[in-house]
C-alpha cells in the first residue's frame, strides 16, 4: 500500500512538474525512474497492455490529480512565493542527480556518452537563453492551443525542456494554464490533440534510439536535465535579502533531503523485489 502511495506521490509531482514554470514532467519522469516504460508505453500502448497499465496507472492517476487539481492550488502559491517553490524543485532535481548518472551507467559510459552530455547541455542552453529574450505574443486561438499540446508532450518527451519556456515567450502560458484550471474544453480539446500528435509521432523514434544509443541518450538525457534546472534557478532572488537567500538555500536542501529518501525508498524497494 505505501508503495502505491508513493507512486500517486510522483505521479501528482510529475503532473505538476508538467504545468509548473521552468520544470519539466519528463525530468521527473527520469528521476522517478519510469521515462523509458511511459516511452515503451506510449510508443506501443496495446503491446502488453495489461502488465504495463497496472505498472503505470498509481502514476497516471497522480499525474491527473497534480496535473488538473493540485496545480491550481500549487499555482496560487508559486506566485506568492515563486523563487522558494522553483528551488524546491531545483533541490528535488539535484538531488537525484547521482542516481541518474548510476541508471546512464548501466550499460556503460564513454567518450562518446560524456559529449553527447556536453553537447546536449550547450544546445539547451543556447535554447532557453534564446526564448528567455525573445518577445513575440501569440493570440490564444484553437490552432494556439494546439501547439500548445505540441510544447506540452515535447516536455514530457524532451526532458529538461519545460513547455511555459516554450510558450511565455510568445505569451501562451498564461491563457492555457488558466484555461487548464478552469476545465475549458476550448482550450483542453486542440491541446489534447495536439499532444497525441505529438506522441504518436514521436514516441517511437525515442525508444528506437534507447535500444540502439541507450549510455548517449541517457547521458544526453542528464545534459538536458542540468541545463534546464541551472536555466531555472532565480539567481536574483538570493540578492533581494539575507532572509530571502536563507529561505531560498532551505526549501533547495528541503529538495535534496526528499530527493534522497525517494532515491532510497526506490532503492529498497528494487532489492525487495528482486529477494
Amino acid at each position: 500500500m505505501n508503495n502505491i502511495l508513493i507512486k500517486i506521490l510522483q505521479g501528482m509531482l510529475i503532473g505538476l512538474g508538467a504545468v509548473l514554470p521552468g520544470i519539466s514532467g519528463g525530468v521527473l519522469c527520469v528521476i522517478f525512474g519510469i521515462y523509458r516504460p511511459v516511452m515503451e508505453f506510449l510508443g506501443a500502448p496495446f503491446s502488453n497492455f495489461k502488465n504495463n497499465i497496472k505498472m503505470l496507472m498509481p502514476y497516471i492517476i497522480g499525474a491527473i490529480i497534480g496535473f488538473l487539481g493540485v496545480s491550481k492550488l500549487l499555482g496560487i502559491i508559486l506566485i506568492n512565493y515563486p523563487s522558494q517553490s522553483v528551488c524546491l524543485f531545483v533541490g528535488l532535481i539535484g538531488g537525484m542527480l547521482p542516481a541518474l548518472f548510476t541508471e546512464a551507467k548501466k550499460e556503460g559510459r564513454n567518450n562518446q556518452s560524456m559529449l553527447s552530455l556536453v553537447i546536449s547541455m550547450i544546445v539547451v542552453f543556447l535554447l532557453l537563453m534564446s526564448l528567455k529574450y525573445l518577445s513575440i505574443d501569440v493570440k490564444p486561438t484553437y490552432f494556439a492551443y494546439i501547439f500548445c499540446g505540441v510544447c506540452l508532450a515535447l516536455s514530457l518527451i524532451a526532458p529538461g525542456l519545460s513547455f511555459s519556456t516554450l510558450l511565455m515567450p510568445l505569451g501562451l502560458y498564461t491563457p492555457f494554464v488558466s484555461g487548464i484550471g478552469d476545465f475549458k474544453v476550448s482550450v483542453l480539446l486542440p491541446a489534447g490533440v495536439g499532444a497525441l500528435i505529438t506522441l504518436v509521432l514521436l514516441t517511437r523514434l525515442i525508444n528506437v534510439l534507447f535500444e540502439k544509443y541507450y549510455s548517449n541518450m541517457y547521458h544526453g538525457i542528464i545534459g538536458v536535465v542540468i541545463a534546464a534546472t541551472i536555466m531555472i534557478i532565480p539567481f536574483d532572488s538570493f540578492m533581494i535579502s539575507a532572509v530571502n537567500f536563507l529561505m531560498n538555500m532551505l526549501c533547495i536542501g528541503l529538495g535534496v533531503l526528499i530527493s534522497i529518501c525517494i532515491s532510497e525508498f526506490n532503492e529498497k524497494n528494487k532489492m525487495d523485489m528482486t529477494v
